[in-house]
């Protein structure tokens, strides 16, 4: 090796890559970043999927502050609480299709994907469904790199490595309710839970097709099986709704997010329970043996509620429908001047396919101001509900100059 790797190891990059051959991000403000030699970004990817109201926002920042002079951390294992972790579940669930519901809380989106599969096979368990252990996938879907979301990843090249994942699950096609029909007609008896993305992210910006999901409900509560909706970049206006659920008007049982909840400024996760599946943990005597260090950390919470309060404050999620119909006009630009393949999207998350090597396109826009991520055969766009019409006119601007 001829390089000085230093002693960061970065996620999902070549271990053998240089610190410096790193953009160092040192700086944002609104929907602009600066690397370590002054150059601006527009950040068109909302950090990763997940800065909803822009950087540098003093509200966070001064919550956060207030609430580390107080008590900065202390954990909610019995017989502990606090007033932010409280707050904050009810403001989640409030927002949530389970008003009734209740919150559990973490640090990432791949604490709470692994806690979602546990009480999916937790509630069946307790209700004597010891045989209900298999949870069903979907082909590109993402649903984070600890164990548990490894073995439910569909993104095959992410399980590959690791040896032996955790047993008992099973793919099926995306967007295919016939090959998962046929999946829960052979197995039902045994299917503990299904985990869809309402908007497959990392696995490509794939909006379901017409009556899918409505689909997977039916075959979810024929088979005595819970929905899971993986929430983590849905969740929190991006589709225009507060939840991608109450976008597509389907509910599941158990819902994860993450990311937007904070806007990436301190780490929060959780899952969204059912009544009924609280219900069935309620029962008297049964203690839940699961939970984090971090869980229900005051610091994260307050900056959440900060967050949740600033984005009704300013109707974000609203104005999330606003941003996709400036990007779509962007899109359709681009495609009648045949400068991209097709886009897909849903809200203010979109995808459009290119026939250059994405990689490649993607550095050629950042090298002019313009951050966007690429996905297998395109690129994610996927902005600060904040951004202005003008800094999406200059997204699409810059799109152009490289494409063509």
């Amino acid at each position: 090796m001829t390089q000085q790797t230093h002693s960061l190891l970065h996620g999902f990059a070549p271990p053998s890559k240089a610190e410096s051959d790193f953009v160092n991000i040192v700086r944002g403000e609104g929907c602009l970043l600066w690397d370590d030699k002054g150059k601006q970004y527009i950040d068109a990817m909302a950090n990763l999927w997940l800065c909803q109201i822009g950087h540098g926002r003093t509200e966070i920042i001064e919550a956060v502050t207030k609430q580390m002079k107080t008590l900065e951390a202390y954990n909610i294992f019995d017989p502990f609480t606090n007033e932010p972790a409280a707050q904050l579940a009810e403001m989640v669930a409030e927002k949530s299709p389970h008003p009734d519901g209740r919150v559990f809380l973490g640090c990432s989106g791949s604490e709470a994907v692994d806690t979602a599969l546990k009480l999916s096979r937790l509630y069946q368990q307790l209700r004597g469904e010891n045989e209900k252990q298999i949870i069903i996938r979907r082909t590109n879907g993402y649903h984070g790199t600890n164990f548990g979301g490894t073995s439910a990843q569909g993104i095959a090249p992410n399980r590959e490595g690791w040896g032996d994942l955790v047993p008992h699950f099973l793919e099926v096609p995306n967007n295919d309710i016939e090959a998962a029909a046929t999946v829960f007609s052979n197995h039902g008896s045994e299917i503990a839970a299904m985990i869809v993305e309402p908007i497959q992210g990392a696995g490509g910006d794939y909006p379901p097709v017409d009556g899918y999901l409505e689909g997977l409900r039916k075959l979810c509560d024929d088979n005595g099986a819970l929905l899971i909706f993986d929430e983590v970049i849905c969740g929190f206006g991006r589709t225009g709704k507060w939840f991608g659920a109450q976008h597509f008007g389907v509910t599941p049982d158990l819902m994860t997010f993450a990311k937007g909840v904070t806007s990436g400024y301190l780490p929060l996760s959780g899952v969204i329970v059912s009544r009924n599946v609280c219900e069935t943990l309620e029962e008297r005597d049964f203690i839940l043996r699961t939970g984090y260090t971090y869980s229900g950390h005051p610091t994260s919470c307050a900056a959440g509620i900060a967050n949740l309060e600033l984005m009704e404050r300013e109707s974000l999620v609203d104005r999330a429908n606003h941003v996709g119909e400036q990007i779509r006009n962007g899109l359709k630009s681009l495609q009648s001047d045949s400068l991209i393949d097709s886009w897909r999207g849903t809200g203010a998350v979109y995808a459009v396919e290119i026939e250059q090597d994405p990689t490649q396109i993607r550095n050629e826009i950042r090298s002019k101001g313009v951050i966007l991520r690429p996905l297998n055969t395109g690129l994610a766009i996927c902005p600060p509900l904040t951004i202005s019409d003008k800094e999406i006119g200059q997204v699409i601007d810059t799109m152009a100059a490289v494409l063509k």
